[in-house]
C-alpha cells in the first residue's frame, strides 16, 4: 500500500482563556497538520503544535521539516513496511521532534485504519482515562477561585502551575487548599522555576502544611539533572521529570541515575508514539511510572497521545486537558467531566464531527 501524496497545512486556534505558566502566556495555538494519502484512498492524519520555550520548534520549522526531509523519507514508500517508515521519520533530520511526532501519528493513524482497528488496539488495550485540570499561575486568590470552579465541575485532580514568582508559591498552594475539599489531589508544576535548594525548602514547607500534593513536576532547570536528583533525594513528595526528558536516551539517563520518581511523556517532545513506547517500556523495567501530558495542542494530537496512554500499562497518570482550553470542540476525545472516552473507529478516530 503505497503513500501517494503528503499534504501539510497550517491553522491557528484561539483559546477561550489565557493559559499562564512560569514559561509563557498563551492566548492561541498554532497547529500544523500532515495528511498522508494512500493509493487505496485512505488517509492518515497527524498534527503538531510549536512550543518555542520547550521544544524550540516553530510553526515554520515544523512545516519545513514535514514538507522537506520527512516527506522525502516516506513518500512513495509502502505502508506495509510500517516499522521501517517510523524509523525513517526519526532518521530524516536532527531534532524537529514536533514535526516527527506529527508524521509518526499520521503513519500510526493510516496503518491502524488499513488494519481497520482503533489505534489503541494496535498498541495494546483500552484502559479508562481521566484527566487533571490545570490552574494557571496567577495571584493566590485568583488561583483559589479557579481551583474551586474546576472542583465544582467534577475534577478530583488539579494541576497547579507555580514557579513564576517562587515567593508566592506557598501562599498559592495554601489558598487553593483552603478553597477545595481535602480529597482533591494537587499536582504542582514549577516549569523549571525553582532553584534546587529553594525547591527543597518550598516542598518541605508544603509537606508540613499537609497540602495533599500527589507529585511535583520539573522543579528545576531541565539540564540540571544533579539539581533534580538533589530535590528528589531530600523530599518525601514524588518528583516528576518533564522538560528534562525528550528522548529514550534521556529516559535511560534519568531512570538509571535515579534522578526522579516519575516521568512525563509528551509526543511533541519525544517525536511521536514510537519513541513514547520506548520511554514507557524502559521506565517500566526500572519501576518508574509515567504520565502522559501534552503541550497546548489540538484535540487530534492529544487524542493520539490518549490512545497511547490507554494502551500502555505503565502510563498511570493523565494530563490531557489542553483541548478544553480551545474555542473549537474536541473531535477525537469525548470529555465527560474528568473522564475521557476514545472512539472505537479505526485509527485515531473521530468522536464528534466538527461544525462547518
Amino acid at each position: 500500500m503505497l503513500i501517494e501524496d503528503i499534504q501539510v497545512s497550517y491553522r491557528k486556534i484561539p483559546l477561550h482563556t489565557p493559559f499562564k505558566t512560569a514559561l509563557r502566556t498563551a492566548t492561541e495555538i498554532e497547529s500544523i497538520t500532515i495528511i498522508i494519502h494512500l493509493e487505496n484512498g485512505m488517509v492518515g492524519k497527524g498534527e503538531a503544535a510549536p512550543t518555542w520555550v520547550i521544544t524550540g520548534d516553530s510553526a515554520q520549522s515544523i512545516q519545513a521539516a514535514l514538507e522537506g526531509p520527512i516527506k522525502q523519507a516516506i513518500l512513495h514508500q509502502d505502508l506495509s513496511h510500517f516499522q521501517t517508515l517510523l524509523a525513517a521519520v526519526q532518521n530524516s533530520c536532527i531534532g524537529n521532534t514536533s514535526a516527527k511526532a506529527a508524521a509518526d501519528m499520521a503513519l500510526y493513524d493510516a496503518y491502524s485504519k488499513w488494519l481497520n482497528i482503533p489505534l489503541y488496539q494496535l498498541l495494546g488495550d483500552n484502559q479508562s482515562l481521566h484527566t487533571s485540570m490545570t490552574v494557571g499561575v496567577d495571584d493566590p486568590a485568583k488561583m483559589a477561585a479557579d481551583a474551586k470552579k474546576w472542583v465544582e465541575a467534577g475534577y478530583s485532580r488539579l494541576k497547579i502551575k507555580v514557579g513564576s514568582k517562587p515567593e508566592l508559591d506557598i501562599a498559592r498552594v495554601s489558598a487553593i487548599r483552603e478553597a477545595i475539599p481535602t480529597d482533591v489531589l494537587l499536582r504542582l508544576d514549577a516549569n523549571q522555576g525553582w532553584r534546587p535548594k529553594q525547591a527543597v525548602q518550598l516542598i518541605k514547607e508544603m509537606e508540613r502544611m499537609d497540602s495533599g500534593i500527589e507529585f511535583i513536576e520539573q522543579p528545576v532547570k531541565a539540564k540540571d539533572l544533579e539539581g533534580l536528583k538533589f530535590v528528589t533525594d531530600h523530599v518525601q513528595t514524588a518528583i516528576m521529570a518533564d522538560e528534562s526528558i525528550f528522548s529514550p536516551l534521556d529516559a535511560f539517563t534519568i531512570v538509571s541515575g535515579h534522578y526522579v520518581d516519575l516521568l512525563n511523556i509528551k509526543l511533541m517532545k519525544c517525536g511521536g508514539i514510537r519513541n513514547a513506547l520506548s520511554i514507557a517500556n524502559l521506565a517500566m523495567v526500572h519501576r518508574i511510572p509515567c504520565m502522559i501530558g501534552s503541550m497546548m495542542e489540538s484535540s487530534y494530537s492529544v487524542g493520539a497521545a490518549a490512545h497511547f496512554a490507554a494502551a500502555h500499562p505503565n502510563v498511570l497518570y493523565y494530563d490531557l486537558d489542553a483541548p478544553l482550553w480551545l474555542v473549537e470542540q474536541p473531535t477525537v476525545i469525548d470529555y465527560q467531566g474528568e473522564k475521557l472516552h476514545l472512539s472505537s473507529a479505526a485509527g485515531i478516530g473521530t468522536v464528534n464531527q466538527p461544525k462547518d
